[in-house]
């Protein structure tokens, strides 16, 4: 099968233990074969997608319950409400690969490596958060960032400019503050989950740099400004704006410009 309609067939999947099966044997197959760049898209090939498992129930943002993390049960909260992300991790970048035709190879191999990763991620969070005596699906989950997937399901370079470089990108910010809670609770269980953060922080930089470069090879062959289009894309499509604190020197290896942090900087409170 072509490693995009596999990534589809995965992307289908709505058992997280057969998703990451079938998204992991995806990229090893593709590691082995070139990928052919035909279009593949037909009408109404987006059905059952994306899969997903009946539990977690899904809610908005707002309404996930705040838990401490100094309470066994609110660990295990934290850790599923990550666990949760990486799973839509999994469903978006096989999304990336499947639904855009007329995207050179390298596009496409660099998705499914990040597919490839993030179900690494998912099976250590999930692991570890049977440890704690709970699995994936215990806990309510928000759908962030599958809605602005299907937002941008129709625009890649809206996609690369809103996902990776946007929402993900958060996720750099927000880990070393998760990490510094988990620190101070100095359980083993909360230093175990210190430690898989310390790999998803390391690989979500380079998704993230991935998103940043086809961002921009896409605005060069559109023939646009990469930094003066964001902006107008934040506002086409209602993202999410950038809160402070910031991660500055994980976004500096992601690929964010110097003109870009400045912006960041220059945007803090005072």
């Amino acid at each position: 099968m072509h490693p995009r309609l596999s990534a589809l067939a995965a992307l289908r999947l709505t058992d997280p233990d057969d998703k990451v099966a079938a998204t992991r044997a995806t990229a090893a197959q593709a590691a082995t074969v070139s990928i052919a760049l035909e279009p593949l898209r037909t009408p109404g090939d987006d059905d059952g997608v994306p899969g997903r498992p009946e539990r977690p129930l899904r809610v908005a943002a707002t309404a996930v319950q705040k838990r401490s993390p100094f309470t066994p049960e609110g660990r295990a909260a934290l850790i599923h409400s990550i666990c949760h992300i990486e799973f839509n991790a999994i469903n978006l970048a096989l999304d990336a690969v499947w639904r855009y035709d007329g995207m050179p190879e390298a596009y496409y191999r660099d998705w499914l490596r990040v597919a490839d990763e993030e179900a690494q991620h998912f099976t250590l969070l999930h692991t570890h958060l049977q440890a704690m005596g709970w699995r994936y699906g215990d806990f309510p989950g928000h759908d962030g960032l599958w809605n602005m997937c299907e937002k941008t399901k129709d625009d890649v370079l809206a996609r690369m400019a809103l996902v990776p470089r946007t929402l993900e990108a958060r996720g750099l910010d927000a880990t070393p503050l998760i990490q510094s809670k988990l620190k101070r609770v100095n359980t083993p269980d909360a230093l175990r989950a210190v430690e898989i953060l310390d790999i998803i922080l390391r690989d979500e930089v380079g998704h993230v740099a991935i998103g940043n470069h086809w961002y921009r090879w896409l605005c060069e062959r559109a023939g646009l400004d990469a930094e003066a289009n964001y902006p107008a894309l934040v506002a086409r499509y209602d993202a999410p704006r950038h809160k402070p604190p910031f991660n500055l020197e994980a976004r500096g290896r992601a690929g964010f410009s110097p003109a870009e942090l400045r912006a960041l900087t220059d945007s803090r409170p005072e």
